[in-house]
């Protein structure tokens, strides 16, 4: 039982501080601290954590425990390490979410980030998709925003974000960045932590083909994708119409 044996992570005289983390796999208690600091703020996007000692003599754990734990975090983009510089929270910068939640690629395999067009913004009660998505009650208000993302100045993707009202209250009356989870992280305080997706093909109705500027009929690659939250909560739905003549969806399996 060497590789699980479960260590007592404070004991009555542990260090000032330190604690109780229960009867899980150490280095998993550990991880479910630190998430739990990313949480709640107190380990902000950005920031440099204290060393991997100082972290080990606060909860009352080994050196080498703590350094598990980080390395699962990084392992899932939710810090960064930087040789000989320490390890930081990530941040949702431009090219962290191009790898890893923008999917579609133009058909010369270049990765580049899309140019961002917003059609409109409104607030108003949630329909029924959007209700199972984001696990909302009857008549909570969602807020919608309906925006063009381009590539090279060609119309790519329509793309319907659904969001609710009282996690981001007055989003859809402000400016509406590009790179929507930054505003998520740093106004909100809420980091996007993994995301799901289901595909299907799709033909566009004449007002979707209107703004893709295509014929109304044409095939797309509809992605409906729910976005979670550190602590596992639904907080975004985002419905995206793609074009694939010219561009296609790259996932990378590990």
């Amino acid at each position: 039982m060497t590789e699980h044996k479960v260590e007592i992570a404070m004991r009555p005289d542990g260090p000032a501080g330190a604690e109780i983390l229960g009867f899980r796999p150490l280095y998993q208690q550990v991880k479910a601290n630190f998430v739990r600091r990313l949480v709640d703020g107190s380990w902000a996007p950005g920031m440099a954590l204290p060393s991997e000692s100082q972290l080990a003599s606060e909860i009352g754990v080994s050196q080498g425990t703590v350094r598990k734990a980080l390395d699962e975090l990084a392992a899932e983009n939710l810090l960064v390490r930087r040789q000989g510089r320490g390890t930081f929270v990530a941040e949702h910068d431009e090219q962290r979410i191009l790898f890893r939640f923008f999917k579609l690629m133009s058909d010369d395999g270049i990765a580049r980030f899309p140019d961002s067009k917003v059609l409109d913004g409104t607030c108003g009660p949630a329909d029924a998709a959007e209700r199972t998505a984001l696990n909302l009650q009857a008549q909570e208000a969602v807020i919608r925003i309906r925006r063009i993302r381009s590539l090279g100045g060609k119309p790519l993707v329509l793309e319907t974000v659904s969001l609710p009202a009282h996690v981001f209250p007055g989003l859809e009356n402000g400016p509406v960045p590009n790179n929507l989870y930054s505003l998520f992280a740093t106004r909100y305080g809420i980091t996007i932590a993994n995301a799901r997706e289901r595909l299907k093909a799709v033909a566009l109705t004449p007002d979707q083909a209107e703004h893709l500027r295509v014929a109304a009929g044409t095939p797309a690659l509809e992605i409906d994708r729910i976005a979670l939250s550190l602590d596992g909560s639904a907080v975004e739905r985002r419905l995206s119409l793609c074009l694939t003549e010219e561009a296609h969806y790259q996932s990378d399996l590990r």
